[in-house]
């Protein structure tokens, strides 16, 4: 007996290991650096530098780099900045990993704390989430015909199922070069600089993968005319470009996630040998999905006429595309200055960081509950302390039509700042408006019993001629055609063309005449 099958390739996480960790150290500052006085702003970012894989296990190498702008104890330069590194190692258990598994590591930092000993002298402290995980492609064998068999009769479903076309990780690479605005003196020194992205779209072509979006580049500085006097920038640059990607096509289904690996802004000299340039190269990190919907026919059972046979099933994975859409969520709120601040002049820049803290399932949508925390740079009223910052932590809640989901679904969901500002209400108050990208993708896992193979059994047939060739049944409430022919040697056209039946349904209590066929 041949059977014809099919494979329907899937996603499979092989492994997943969390682990929490706390940097804890000191760090002293240069000689060549000024004394600190007071911690304006700060930011960290986890580097991995070593990723190693053995049976069952993980080990991690990486860096904290964290960046301070402070307040000095120069009169000449009030405010400056300091760079610096923490190494740490971590061990983390993964189940069912092998050395040659190749295995992705992300990290989240949930809060960084720099606090002060002494002026030469700081403590550097981060909460970390480090999240590896290791998947790999799986395929679940469907049996869809069975050939060079007679007197067999076999019942089929029909079932939509996701096949996936392709799951990679590739990299996006960005450069550009910027000049500074004609009514700006030239780069003396860099003190702080921030880019983000903003609203980034992926789009399928045939054969690649289109990206837009923008990029939000801010720089604080002392010029060289004048290095008392603090200057800043800030300047949107369009994202556009694209990735080779020969599976794609417009019609698939597709997840597309972007993260930023390597961000670097440099200063170079323009033609004239003047510092007036910026150089940007960014690198963005591509998880691609694709997937396509097909319409498959499966066997769900079958018997046959001649001869015995025994359907072996065992339990199976279908996936499903439920739903994909994409929302925006409003923000708007307003952030007040704390007594002690210095009160605002002039907003230089606005940065934003979106968390998502929660997600629930609600009728026919899912519940989206997170934070937009949202920190400002401006220049104070103060001469003395000629920066500040303010920070404020925005609460959002929306719902994401998404028809068809259900608690046990997957759920992908990406969110991102399409759009923030910051408008000064007094010079205590400022009002912040954003707009949020919530980018939601469900599937299902269906769970099935599927027939994976059909022996050939060593009897049953004999006593067959010995048993009434003709029949009367009465139609049991959970019976079928398909059961009562089965059970009876009989086919559903025979049962339909004897009792003369209009349709393939019965009901509990009719009457039939069965004739075996033999």
């Amino acid at each position: 007996m041949e059977l014809k099958k099919q494979s329907i390739h899937m996603n499979y996480e092989k492994g997943r290991a969390v682990s929490q960790i706390t940097l804890d150290d000191d760090f002293n500052l240069p000689d060549y650096k000024p004394d600190i006085v007071r911690i304006m702003k700060t930011k960290g970012e986890i580097h991995f530098e070593e990723v190693r894989v053995s049976e069952g296990h993980l080990q991690v190498k990486g860096t904290l780099d964290f960046v301070i702008l402070y307040r000095s104890d120069q009169s000449d330069r009030k405010i400056d900045s300091l760079s610096g590194s923490i190494f740490f190692t971590e061990n983390l258990m993964m189940d069912g990993v092998t050395e040659l598994d190749p295995v992705h590591m992300a990290a989240d930092m949930e809060d960084l704390t720099i606090g002060i000993i002494n002026s030469r002298k700081l403590n550097i402290r981060a909460l970390v989430m480090l999240t590896g995980h290791a998947g790999e492609t799986r395929a679940e064998e469907i049996i869809t015909d069975v050939l060079d068999e007679d007197a067999l009769e076999i019942k089929k479903e029909n079932r939509n199922v996701l096949q996936l076309i392709e799951c990679k990780r590739d990299n996006f690479r960005f450069r550009e070069e910027l000049q500074i605005p004609s009514s700006k003196p030239n780069i003396r020194d860099i003190l702080w600089k921030s880019v983000q992205l903003r609203g980034v779209e992926s789009r399928l072509r045939n054969n690649s993968i289109e990206l837009t979006g923008e990029i939000l580049v801010y720089l604080l500085y002392l010029g060289e005319e004048d290095s008392e006097h603090l200057q800043w920038i800030e300047m949107t640059v369009p994202l556009t470009g694209s990735v080779p990607c020969g599976n794609c096509a417009e019609d698939l289904i597709y997840r597309i996630q972007s993260t930023p690996r390597t961000i670097e802004l440099e200063v170079r000299p323009d033609y004239d040998g003047e510092q007036r340039m910026l150089s940007l190269d960014m690198v963005l990190d591509l998880f691609i999905c694709l997937w396509q919907e097909e319409n498959v026919e499966m066997v769900k059972d079958l018997y046959s006429l001649k001869q015995q046979l025994v359907p072996q099933y065992e339990e199976g994975i279908l996936p499903q595309f439920v739903t994909k859409n994409y929302a925006k969520c409003k923000i708007t709120d307003q952030i007040q200055l704390e007594k002690e601040q210095e009160n605002i002049l002039q907003i230089c820049a606005c940065e934003g960081r979106v968390s998502v803290d929660s997600q629930t399932v609600e009728e026919d949508g899912v519940r989206v509950e997170g934070t937009l925390e949202v920190e400002l740079m401006y220049i104070t009223t103060d001469d003395a302390m000629p920066i500040g910052t303010l920070k404020g932590l925005l609460a959002f809640s929306q719902l994401v039509e998404a028809p068809g989901v259900q608690p046990q679904c997957e759920i992908g969901l990406e969110a991102g700042i399409e759009q923030l500002s910051a408008m000064l209400i007094d010079n205590t108050q400022v009002e912040i408006k954003a707009s949020l990208n919530l980018n939601l993708i469900v599937f299902s896992n269906h769970r099935m019993q599927k027939l994976s193979d059909v022996t050939v059994g060593e009897d049953g047939m004999e006593d067959l001629p010995k048993q009434p060739g003709i029949v009367g049944y009465i139609v049991k409430p959970d019976d079928t055609l398909w059961s009562i022919a089965k059970n009876n040697h009989t086919t559903i056209a025979e049962l339909i063309h004897t009792n003369q039946l209009e349709e393939e349904e019965v009901h509990g209590g009719e009457k039939l005449l069965i004739v075996k066929s033999v």
